[in-house]
């Protein structure tokens, strides 16, 4: 049986045009899941990122901060109600240039396969909408009575990339092969370095610079313009 194809894909940024993560955490503060105060832990980097004088990775950290905060305790149907809702609102907010990538490998008969650090109760809401195949995201432990613990499981797997795409190869049966991969972000390096094609679309400074010493690809999308650079 021949080998399919692999094209890899980031989510947030790439696909998304924002951080699941971030919206999670808004809507679940809006359902009363988290305390409307734990905007407070994210709230100043935010305005800085907004006013340009703080760093984007930095606001995502005090996200992510202020998600495992208040993860503890909350009922696993609370997130998944929180998700669908997210999504079902929010769903259709891709970029062009990606989500038209995805429909052109899936009837070319490539796997599709997401990988991304927001949470996957939230990437299983968001991805087979668009056609992936597999996704991997970050998990979290759930103890009785389905409530979570705040304990992240496997983070030392879910946060390479690469280690990701190598198990998911061997699990699948995949090849490497004409293999394509899009990020935006430097922790997608790992990964891109691994497929036969590394795209990057919308990247940050650390990308763009690694991305232009390597030669790869670079693609912007700004309003309804899409140019490679």
């Amino acid at each position: 049986m021949a080998q399919k194809k692999v094209a890899v894909f980031d989510v947030d940024g790439t696909i998304f045009r924002s951080s699941l993560l971030i919206q999670l955490v808004d809507t679940l503060i809006a359902h009363g899941a988290f305390p409307e105060d734990a905007k407070t832990v994210y709230e100043k980097q935010h305005a800085k990122w907004l006013d340009r004088e703080g760093d984007y990775e930095e606001y995502i950290e005090a996200v992510l901060k202020a998600f495992r905060t208040h993860l503890k305790g909350v009922h696993y149907g609370e997130m998944a109600d929180a998700a669908e809702a997210m999504v079902s609102v929010q769903g259709k907010r891709t970029y062009r240039y990606t989500r038209d990538l995805l429909k052109d490998l899936k009837a070319r008969g490539y796997y599709l396969l997401a990988v991304s650090h927001s949470p996957k109760t939230v990437l299983d809401k968001f991805c087979p909408k668009l056609g992936f195949d597999k996704v991997y995201g970050t998990m979290y432990e759930i103890g009785p009575q389905d409530l979570f613990t705040g304990k992240m499981l496997d983070e030392e797997q879910i946060l390479n990339k690469a280690n990701i795409l190598k198990r998911a190869v061997e699990k699948e049966g995949l090849t490497l092969r004409h293999s394509i991969g899009v990020g935006d972000t430097e922790s997608d390096i790992p990964f891109l370095e691994m497929v036969s094609k590394p795209i990057c679309f919308n990247p940050n400074e650390k990308l763009y610079t690694y991305a232009k010493r390597m030669k790869w690809a670079v693609i912007i999308e700004r309003k309804d313009v899409i140019y490679a650079l």
